[in-house]
């Protein structure tokens, strides 16, 4: 099954401008997988002031389950100005991920490309065309092939669940890849992001943020609270409270890494963070 409809219904993305965040507090981008299909335009305005949205596109071959793919993906790039960040559980995403490249960050899985090169292309390719690459690990996949490689990243996803399916438990054990991550990036600069994703809510968050994560990534716990938008700063603020225990060096004064932000758009219409 293709899981990206009409290349040709794709614009092209003008060149991104990142937005700083604010300082000492984790990005949230909840997870549309787990809003309400039939209402995705009016669950998507109940997130409040989260930065993100992040876009789940599953192929029912790489991973069991079957979301939707770029007429679905296109659709909410219409409905909000929000950062839209599209994970890719699909097999040959190097053949379909391009089609993505109007989203202002495309993340494929490394389990579904032959090795660590083929991954670098990739990511190259992505980079070319206009938009972030990340790459994603499952909680089984090392990350230490990728180490020496993090500069050719914008991001690393690692999933904290099995991909495939919302609603799961968090794996505490992934936090060991998260430092493993973090140390590195900040020893070499690279600026590369930590993203997690997978059982996500007020608790959990802080011990992802205190590990080293710059992104949060939440479904159930947003889209299924009385006030999705109060849920989003309740996971937002678990994370500012432990931001000081982070691994690594500390932030110079004044701010941190850059982040894509929402709610800045080019005169296009499309996204320019």
């Amino acid at each position: 099954m293709c899981p990206t409809g009409d290349p040709s219904a794709s614009s092209s993305r003008p060149a991104s401008t990142p937005v700083p965040r604010p300082t000492g507090a984790p990005v949230v981008a909840p997870s549309i997988l787990s809003a309400d299909f039939a209402h995705l335009a009016r669950d998507i305005d109940r997130v409040g002031d989260a930065e993100w949205l992040h876009i789940d596109v599953m192929d029912a071959h790489f991973v069991p389950n079957l979301s939707f793919g770029l007429p679905v993906a296109e659709a909410v790039r219409r409905s909000t100005d929000r950062f839209l960040d599209v994970h890719l559980m699909i097999e040959d995403p190097a053949r379909w991920a391009p089609d993505y490249a109007a989203f202002d960050s495309v993340t494929f899985h490394l389990e579904a490309v032959a090795d660590v090169a083929a991954a670098v292309d990739l990511a190259r390719t992505l980079r070319a065309a206009g938009t972030r690459a990340s790459v994603s690990v499952k909680p089984g996949t090392p990350v230490e092939p990728l180490l020496d490689r993090l500069a050719e990243f914008d991001m690393v996803l690692v999933m904290s669940v099995e991909p495939g399916f919302g609603g799961q438990s968090f794996m505490p054990e992934v936090l060991d890849k998260v430092r493993a991550l973090r140390r590195r990036i900040d020893a070499d600069g690279t600026g590369t992001l930590v993203e997690i994703d997978g059982g996500i809510g007020p608790a959990t968050a802080g011990e992802a943020v205190a590990a080293g994560v710059d992104v949060l990534v939440a479904g159930s716990s947003v889209f299924g609270a009385d006030d999705p938008a109060a849920q989003v700063t309740a996971l937002r603020e678990a994370g500012r409270a432990v931001w000081a225990d982070r691994p690594g060096p500390a932030p110079a004064a004044g701010g941190d890494r850059d982040v894509p932000d929402a709610g800045h758009r080019g005169e296009t219409g499309t996204d320019a963070g």
